[in-house]
């Protein structure tokens, strides 16, 4: 297993590769990085497939562009197609997590002559369905879940990356802990604030490392956070009204490739994006499996590793 960069269409990204064999791509989402594949790099490389995780655009050691437009999902998705064709291949099996799945449904969907299969954690897939909202898409997400102010909200904000950037270390730890499946109730996120409070402020100060990350995995977080910061990974979450503006093409648009989706049982997203859980079959056409893991949180790959690798395996190995 080893890190390098690559030079693709205008973007040089750092990525964790190891094995040869058919391309498995996996992206990662907030606030992680390709080293948070590093289980399933390892075990896709061991069962005969090359394993490559990206230091997406805005993160770690990948280029970071300096505008905000710049993050979009058509952005998002030509950086793995780019990547692709750099890594000398044609066509790939691309996974993603949080984050990383969006980008990975609509890796699928936008290109499926390159995307040939494709597996979602944590979020599932939601479609641009006929009658959408006439308003911004985050405005239309509120009014829809009307639990209160959702964290995406307050991303928004130009300066919404500073919380994170106050104390890196503290800002990580809390954001790992209170989205883990091992937090008790009440102390996890639901992802919607209390008046007064943001992303941070409603994680108790006394939050701790998750039983999964050893102080010398976390270092590696902290370290590249503090040198990339947190504009690049936020912009992401700034774009969200720009990409529906730009996705009315897919209106409708199913993936019938083949394709799998998990969740850990208590995975915090489930309060804001679980409600497309059940409707999955009918925009994901060759649904071949579809499963929460009891007990289990967000950060699902580092959480549950064997179970995670044993489920990504079996996919790979039905097409």
């Amino acid at each position: 297993m080893h890190t390098h960069t690559i030079q693709t269409d205008g973007l040089r990204q750092q990525v964790l590769e190891a094995g040869d064999g058919p391309l498995v791509l996996l992206i990662h989402g907030f606030p992680e990085l390709g080293i948070s594949w590093r289980a399933q790099v390892a075990a896709l490389a061991e069962a005969g497939y090359r394993a490559v995780a990206p230091d997406m655009r805005g993160y770690g050691g990948t280029d970071r562009p300096e505008r905000t437009e710049d993050h979009t999902i058509l952005h998002l998705v030509g950086d793995m197609v780019d990547l692709v064709r750099a890594l000398g291949h044609q066509t790939c099996v691309v996974m993603g997590h949080d984050w990383g799945a969006p980008v990975a449904w609509h890796c699928a969907l936008m290109r499926p002559d390159v995307f040939t299969a494709v597996a979602g954690l944590s979020v599932p897939f939601q479609p641009r369905r006929a009658g959408g909202p006439p308003t911004p898409a985050m405005a239309a997400l509120s009014k829809r879940l009307g639990r209160g102010e959702l964290y995406m909200n307050q991303f928004q904000a130009p300066d919404a990356h500073r919380i994170f950037e106050t104390d890196i270390a503290a800002g990580l730890r809390k954001g790992f802990y209170s989205y883990d499946g091992a937090t008790p109730d009440g102390r996890q996120s639901t992802g919607f604030l209390a008046p007064g409070h943001d992303f941070l402020s409603e994680v108790p100060d006394d939050a701790t490392l998750p039983p999964w990350m050893s102080e010398d995995h976390f270092a590696e977080y902290v370290e590249a956070f503090t040198a990339s910061g947190f504009k690049g990974p936020i912009d992401w979450y700034r774009c969200l009204d720009l990409n529906w503006s730009l996705t009315s093409f897919l209106q409708g648009k199913k993936i019938t490739q083949p394709s799998m989706f998990m969740v850990g049982e208590r995975d915090p997203v489930r309060h804001y994006a679980g409600q497309h859980e059940a409707g999955l079959k009918d925009w994901l056409t060759d649904l071949r499996s579809q499963t929460v893991l009891p007990g289990a949180g967000h950060w699902l790959q580092q959480e549950r590793p064997d179970e995670v690798n044993a489920a990504l395996i079996a996919f790979l190995r039905s097409l």
